[in-house]
């Protein structure tokens, strides 16, 4: 039967459920939770109480639609963080009963290394394509901004990371200062394709070193459109596509400017994205065009492995399965990257 392993995704706003055997996918199943546009952003109050909600039938869905029952599990994997604190609870919370009423092996996940690993889950109708160790990730998503060199499946080293915002926020706040909407980055990908991205210009930050910063750029924005506005009350409305465009393209820029320096010093040109961020369709073209053109072998993640999901979880639990490791029942989730 192989060694089938189930995935847990909690970690935000998304409860998420797959089953991978020896690496392939047989299910991944999303619940989202709609419930926060309301506010332009997450609330975690609603969102561990929608985990509560969403979890059973996920899971139950993930294994009906995978032909797999509970007792054939090799390993319950979970996220244990980053994340929000309640909804992390309930995915560790709800696997540790899972794994102890059937005396199943358990693995924790780093959900950033779930993200570094999605272009790994193998998938039956389509060809496998997968970068070869070293290479180089650029982490993007709506709280952590990371390159990372990844050395093997569960060895990595981070060579520059964002000192305030993540590109992710820099989006949201883009979205939610012009009144656009959350999420943020999916509405600006759309309105920027529209839009001249050489239109406006805005301050780009100079941080030493491959580290990389988004809370001037924001603050740049934010002076632009108060003082285009003190003009033109009808300023932002008439120009909304160009803003998002140009805005887009300076975030995109930074990011890129970090990235080829990464594989310069590095010498590695196996070079991959991923995180939510790893979505937005000019990143993914620009990170194409740079391989084109520098010699990269560029590797470009599905859009659905972007986003929370349970199968990067599932794939990256597979990994600390087969390296033997295991996870006792007593471990509590962690809110920051720095206590994993």
């Amino acid at each position: 039967m192989g060694d089938i392993i189930l995935g847990i995704e909690s970690s935000c706003d998304d409860t998420s459920a797959a089953v991978l055997r020896d690496g392939w996918l047989l299910s991944n199943v999303i619940a989202s939770q709609d419930v926060h546009r309301a506010y332009g952003g997450v609330v975690p109050e609603l969102a561990s109480r929608a985990h509560e909600q969403n979890i059973v039938p996920v899971v139950s869905e993930a294994l009906s639609r995978a032909g797999v029952k509970a007792n054939e599990l090799s390993a319950i994997a979970f996220t244990r963080g980053p994340g929000l604190l309640g909804s992390l609870l309930v995915g560790t919370s709800f696997a540790k009963a899972m794994a102890l009423s059937l005396d199943c092996p358990l693995v924790m996940v780093n959900h950033l290394q779930g993200h570094i690993l999605a272009n790994f889950v193998k998938q039956i109708d389509k060809p496998v394509v997968q970068p070869s160790f070293p290479y180089i990730c650029l982490l993007v998503s709506g709280g952590n901004s990371q390159i990372v060199k990844v050395k093997s499946p569960l060895e990595f080293e981070i060579l520059g990371q964002t000192i305030d915002d993540a590109v992710g926020e820099a989006f949201d706040k883009c979205s939610k200062m012009m009144g656009l909407g959350y999420p943020g980055g999916p509405i600006i990908d759309k309105l920027a394709s529209q839009g001249n991205p050489k239109r406006f210009n805005f301050a780009k930050p100079h941080i030493p070193g491959l580290d990389y910063s988004f809370s001037g750029i924001k603050t740049s924005l934010l002076y632009f459109v108060r003082d285009e506005i003190a003009k033109d009350p009808d300023f932002m409305e008439k120009n909304k596509e160009d803003i998002c465009a140009s805005f887009q393209r300076a975030l995109i820029d930074i990011l890129m400017d970090k990235l080829i320096k990464a594989v310069k010093q590095t010498g590695i040109k196996e070079v991959t994205i991923g995180g939510g961020v790893a979505a937005n369709s000019e990143l993914r073209q620009r990170l194409v065009d740079e391989g084109v053109k520098r010699g990269w072998k560029t590797y470009l993640p599905e859009r659905k492995f972007t986003t929370d999901n349970a199968a990067m979880i599932a794939i990256a639990g597979y990994y600390h399965y087969l390296a033997g490791e295991r996870c006792p029942l007593d471990i509590a989730p962690v809110s920051r990257m720095a206590d994993f």
